[in-house]
C-alpha cells in the first residue's frame, strides 16, 4: 500500500540526504588525487559496489523487494542510464574543478527540476518556488564565482561538465518521483538503477578518448587494498545511503522541492573541503551559501504557513 505523503518527513529526509551527499565529493577527491583513479573508472566501481551492497543486503533481509514487474524493468533501465550519466559527469567535474565548485554547479539542478517538474509532472510552479529557485541559483553563482569570466577561461570544461551533471540530476529527480508514483519501493529503485548504471558505465569506459578514463584502467588500483577499501566505503556508505534516502523523500515531496532542499549541500561540502583540503570560502561565498539556505527556508516557511491556514467550512 502506498504511504500517504508527509511533507515534514520529506524535508527531513531530503536534508539528511544533503548532509550525507556532502561527504561523497571528499571521498572522490581523495581517490582522484591520492590514487590517481580515473573519474569514469571511479564512477563504474562506485555503481558496481553500491548495486552489490544493496542486492546483497536486500537479498538477505527482504528478498521479495527485489522482485519487480516486467513493465517496470524498461523504466528502471532508463532510470539507471540517467543515474550513470549523472555519476559520470559529476565525478569528472569534481576531478576537473574542486569539491566545492563541482557540488555547487550540480545544485543548479534545482532550476531544471522546477521547470521540468512543472512541464512533465504537473507540479506547482508558483512565485514562491520561483523565488526560492532564484535565491538558490544566485547563491550557486556567487559561491562558484561563475560570474567571473576567469573561471570559464581557466576551466571551461569543468564548469560545463558540472552544469551537465545538474541537468542529469534534475532528470534523475523527476524519474525518482515517477518511480514513487509507480509504487516502486525506494531502495528497490536504487538497487536496480545502480545495477543498470554500472552496465552503462562499463560500456562508457570502453570508449577511447573520453575525459576521465584511460586505456585498461578498470583495475587501476591493482593490489592496493587501502584504495579498494576507500572505494567500497564510498559506495556502500554515503552513496547507498544518500540515493536511498533521497528517493524516499520523493515519496513525500515534489521533485522540485526535494531538489531545492538538496541545494543546501554546498554548505556542508565547503566545511568538509576546508577541513580536509584547505579549500577556503571568502565572504562573498559565505553570503552565497546563506542565499541558498535562505531560499530553502523561505520555501519551507511559506508552505508551513499555507498548511496552517484553516480550511473554510462548507455550508
Amino acid at each position: 500500500m502506498r504511504r500517504e505523503a508527509d511533507p515534514a518527513r520529506g524535508y527531513a529526509l531530503a536534508f539528511l540526504s544533503a548532509i550525507i551527499l556532502s561527504t561523497t565529493a571528499i571521498f572522490i577527491r581523495h581517490l582522484s588525487e591520492g590514487y590517481r583513479l580515473p573519474s569514469l573508472v571511479l564512477a563504474f566501481w562506485r555503481a558496481g559496489f553500491a548495486a552489490g551492497t544493496l542486492f546483497g543486503i536486500m537479498g538477505i533481509v527482504c528478498p521479495s523487494r527485489l522482485r519487480v514487474a516486467r513493465r517496470d524493468l524498461g523504466f528502471l533501465a532508463r532510470y539507471g542510464l540517467v543515474l550513470g550519466c549523472f555519476n559520470a559527469t559529476w565525478t569528472v567535474a569534481v576531478a576537473l574543478t574542486n569539491a566545492s565548485l563541482a557540488t555547487v554547479l550540480v545544485n543548479g539542478s534545482a532550476a531544471f527540476t522546477a521547470v521540468l517538474g512543472w512541464w512533465f509532472l504537473d507540479e506547482r510552479l508558483d512565485w514562491i518556488k520561483l523565488a526560492a529557485v532564484a535565491l538558490s541559483l544566485a547563491g550557486c553563482v556567487i559561491v562558484s564565482k561563475a560570474a567571473d569570466p576567469a573561471v570559464w577561461r581557466a576551466n571551461a570544461l569543468g564548469v560545463l561538465t558540472g552544469t551537465g551533471s545538474a541537468l542529469c540530476y534534475a532528470t534523475y529527480s523527476l524519474m525518482g518521483r515517477r518511480a514513487a508514483r509507480r509504487g516502486i519501493w525506494p531502495w528497490t529503485a536504487v538497487a536496480y538503477t545502480f545495477l543498470f548504471s554500472c552496465a552503462f558505465l562499463f560500456l562508457l569506459n570502453l570508449v577511447p578518448g573520453l575525459p576521465g578514463r584511460t586505456s585498461g584502467a578498470l583495475l587501476h588500483l591493482g593490489g592496493r587494498a587501502e584504495g579498494w577499501g576507500w572505494l567500497f566505503l564510498l559506495a556502500a556508505g554515503p552513496t547507498v545511503a544518500d540515493f536511498g534516502i533521497y528517493n524516499a523523500s520523493l515519496r513525500h515531496l515534489p521533485s522540485s522541492v526535494a531538489s531545492l532542499v538538496m541545494t543546501s549541500e554546498p554548505v556542508f561540502t565547503a566545511v568538509l573541503a576546508f577541513g580536509l583540503f584547505g579549500e577556503r570560502m571568502d565572504g562573498s561565498q559565505l553570503a552565497g551559501s546563506a542565499l541558498i539556505l535562505g531560499g530553502v527556508a523561505f520555501l519551507r516557511l511559506r508552505e508551513g504557513l499555507r498548511t496552517a491556514q484553516p480550511v473554510p467550512e462548507t455550508p
